[in-house]
């Protein structure tokens, strides 16, 4: 064998490859498998389909027609479209017009406080000197495991004065007449039972904000001589400011959809009518007055509203994004 003969795989191996017919990428030699992807997909987006978009639609289109009777009432009712007739029956109706003024009172307490509250809560257990925190994380996050309307049932016996005692021991110490299921109060008593459900869930998601902070960060802000205010305004509130917007939206949405506390203590009490927000209106029309088509309608106000607010509020906020605290 020859010199020449040995140095022709050397250069064979040394010989420059046309782009063209350079070998793909393993990553671009393999088959994509979109099949499987989808095998995944499908049962959310049928459940999803389903459960969501459908009775959305439902409601909607409910929220067209109404039920005629003929014949005195005797006959068969029939199904007709009256376009939009439900919408303005609905907002030309004076209960169902103060209801939304409940709710937007509801909803100017309770989201400022329940914020507050959360992000509270959950600076003082973020706190260096916080002694036994994971006590009481599960113990300010326990009242959301209780349902809704058991929450309603325990502060109703709470608000009257002859089961409560709360109301009792203040009766005791010479404080009479505090009721808070009177028309004056009802209000603030509502809110109270949202707050003491969902405060620790919001506290928890504030908390696991706190806790993905760097920790080095604390460290060179305390050697430069900050206190714990300054690290709470300049460290903690600017970085966890995403968490704040996310359960301040949480909180605006469950607001507008206050059903179930009304609806429970209005055996207890005068000043909780059939039509106290709009969704206990929506109820009320469904089954007790048999118009499901109007209540139709007025939960599909309900839901433009939560849409409205939330987008406004999430436009304010994304236009003050780049500001400072």
């Amino acid at each position: 064998m020859t010199a020449t003969d040995t140095a022709a795989p050397d250069r064979a191996r040394r010989t420059p490859i046309a782009p063209g017919d350079a070998p793909a990428p393993a990553f671009r030699r393999r088959r994509r498998t979109p099949g499987a992807l989808w095998v995944l997909l499908i049962p959310f987006l049928v459940m999803f389909a389903a459960f969501f978009i459908a009775p959305i639609v439902f409601a909607v289109v409910d929220s067209l027609f109404t039920q005629r009777s003929s014949g005195l009432g005797l006959g068969a009712p029939t199904r007709e479209f009256v376009g939009l007739d439900n919408y303005v029956g609905a907002l030309t109706s004076s209960s169902f017009l103060s209801s939304l003024g409940r709710l937007l009172a509801f909803a100017g307490i309770e989201v400022p406080l329940m914020v507050v509250t959360a992000l509270g809560l959950a600076l003082l257990l973020g706190a260096a000197t916080a002694r036994f925190p994971r006590i009481f994380r599960v113990t300010y996050f326990m009242p959301y495991g209780v349902p809704g309307v058991i929450a309603s049932l325990l502060w109703g016996f709470l608000y009257i004065p002859a089961t409560s005692p709360v109301l009792q021991a203040l009766g005791a110490l010479g404080v009479d007449g505090v009721n808070p299921l009177s028309s004056d109060a009802v209000l603030f008593a509502i809110a109270n039972i949202a707050l003491w459900g969902f405060a620790g869930y919001n506290m928890l998601i504030l908390i696991a904000a706190l806790d993905a902070i760097p920790a080095e960060l604390y460290e060179a802000a305390r050697l430069d001589g900050a206190g714990e205010w300054r690290l709470i305004w300049h460290i903690k509130l600017p970085l966890i400011r995403p968490s704040i917007v996310l359960i301040t939206l949480f909180t605006i949405i469950g607001t507008l959809q206050l059903f179930v506390e009304p609806l429970v203590l209005r055996p207890l009490t005068t000043a909780i009518s059939s039509d106290y927000t709009p969704n206990l209106a929506a109820y009320n029309q469904a089954f007790a007055q048999g118009n499901p088509n109007l209540a139709a309608a007025m939960a599909v106000i309900v839901a433009l509203l939560a849409f409205g607010f939330s987008a406004l509020f999430l436009r304010i906020v994304n236009r003050k994004g780049n500001r400072a605290w």
